[in-house]
C-alpha cells in the first residue's frame, strides 16, 4: 500500500539536522542503530546511478525516519533534470513496494516533476491499465503535484475515478483531481473543467466513499456555482443514497451564484428529508449560503422540525445583534453541533 498521509513532506530538514548530529555531536553515549552508520557516507558518496544499490539495505531497516532521509536525497539528486526524472520513472514501473513508495515520493518531491516532458510520462503511467492498481496508485499520489491537467488528461481521470474496477486507485484519482483543480484555481481561477469532472463522479460512481469524496474536494477551491452545476448538485441533494452525501451535496449548494435559488432548493428538501443530520446541513447552510435573508427559510424549517426551534432563535439572536458574517454567526452559536451530526470536518 502506497502511504497517502504524506502529503506535506519535511523531511529534508528533519534528516539534515539528524545528519548533521551524527557529523558534529558529542561523543556518543550510546550506539547509533545500524541502518544509520553508514549514512554520512551516503550522504556524500551516493549518486542517482548508485541510489537503488545503496538504499536496499537501509530501506530494509523499516526506520520511517531513514525513509524519509531516502526520499529526500533523492528529490535533491533528481533536482530540475527531466533524464533523471525520467529515469527514476522506468524503475517505478517494476520497484517492490517499499522501494516505489521512495521512488515516487522523492519524484513528487523533486523540481524536475513539474517539467512538461516530466509530467506528460507521470500522467501517462498514472493512466496506464497495463500498471497494477497498487502502483497506479503511487503514481497518482506523485500526479497531485501537477498545476493544471488538458482537457483530455481530466476525461480520462474522470473515467478511471468512476470506475467499479478502479478500487483504491479509483479514490486517489478523485483526490488527484480536486487538488490540481485547487492549485489551477489558486493560479489561473480555472476550476470549471474539474467541477464537471468531480461532479460525473458524483452521480455516477458506484462506490459511495469515492461519491463523497468527489462532492467535498471542491470545497478545497471554493468555486461559485452556475446555474448548470447547481442544478446538478440540487439532483444530487435528493438522490444521493448516503447521507453523507447529502449533507456534502447541501454544503456544495452554499457556493451557488443564485442564493434565493439555493433557498428554494433547500427548503423543498428539507420535508422530505428524514434523517436530522442531514436536516441540520440544509438548515446551517441556508445560513451560510445567505446569511440574515435565510432567516424566513430557516424559520419555517423549525416549524417542520421543532427540534431546530432552540436553535433558529440562537441565530435570530445573533443576526438581531448586528453580526452577519457567517464564521463569526457560527462561531457565536450556543452549539455548533446540537445533534451529534459533525464528524466530518467542515
Amino acid at each position: 500500500m502506497i502511504a497517502q498521509s504524506g502529503e506535506t513532506h519535511h523531511s529534508a530538514a528533519q534528516a539534515n539536522t539528524l545528519a548533521e548530529g551524527e557529523a558534529t555531536a558529542a561523543p556518543r553515549r550510546f550506539d547509533a542503530p545500524p541502518c544509520w552508520q553508514d549514512l554520512e557516507r551516503f550522504n556524500a558518496e551516493v549518486t542517482l546511478g548508485t541510489f537503488r544499490e545503496w538504499a536496499a539495505p537501509l530501506l530494509g531497516s523499516g526506520d520511517a525516519l531513514v525513509r524519509e532521509y531516502l526520499q529526500a536525497r533523492l528529490a535533491e539528486l533528481i533536482g530540475r533534470d527531466a533524464a533523471k526524472a525520467g529515469e527514476v520513472l522506468d524503475w517505478a514501473r517494476e520497484a517492490p513496494a517499499d522501494e516505489l513508495e521512495v521512488l515516487l515520493s522523492g519524484l513528487k518531491d523533486s523540481e524536475a516533476v513539474h517539467l512538461p516532458q516530466v509530467a506528460a510520462r507521470l500522467t501517462a503511467m498514472s493512466l496506464d491499465a497495463s500498471l497494477d492498481a497498487e502502483r497506479r496508485t503511487g503514481l497518482l499520489l506523485a500526479l497531485e503535484t501537477q498545476r493544471h491537467f488538458e482537457p483530455a488528461v481530466l476525461t480520462r481521470l474522470t473515467a478511471f475515478a468512476k470506475d467499479p474496477s478502479s478500487g483504491e486507485a479509483g479514490w486517489v484519482a478523485t483526490r488527484t483531481l480536486g487538488k490540481v483543480m485547487a492549485e489551477d484555481a489558486r493560479r489561473t481561477g480555472e476550476v470549471r473543467p474539474y467541477l464537471d469532472s468531480l461532479l460525473t463522479v458524483s452521480a455516477e460512481s458506484p462506490d459511495e466513499q469515492i461519491r463523497y469524496l468527489a462532492l467535498t474536494m471542491p470545497l478545497h477551491a471554493d468555486p461559485v456555482l452556475d446555474a448548470k452545476s447547481t442544478e446538478r448538485y440540487a439532483h444530487i441533494l435528493t438522490s444521493e443514497g448516503s447521507e453523507d452525501g447529502r449533507q456534502a451535496a447541501a454544503h456544495d449548494l452554499s457556493l451557488a451564484e443564485d442564493k434565493a435559488h439555493v433557498l428554494e432548493l433547500y427548503a423543498k428538501a428539507f420535508p422530505a428529508e428524514q434523517n436530522v443530520c442531514v436536516r441540520w446541513a440544509l438548515f446551517r447552510f441556508a445560513a451560510r449560503a445567505a446569511g440574515r435573508e435565510a432567516l424566513p427559510v430557516m424559520a419555517t424549517m423549525a416549524l417542520v422540525d421543532p427540534r431546530f426551534q432552540p436553535t433558529y432563535q440562537d441565530f435570530e439572536r445573533i443576526y438581531a445583534s448586528g453580526v452577519v458574517d457567517f464564521e463569526r454567526v457560527w462561531l457565536s452559536l450556543s452549539t455548533q453541533d446540537p445533534f451529534g451530526c459533525l464528524h466530518h470536518d467542515e
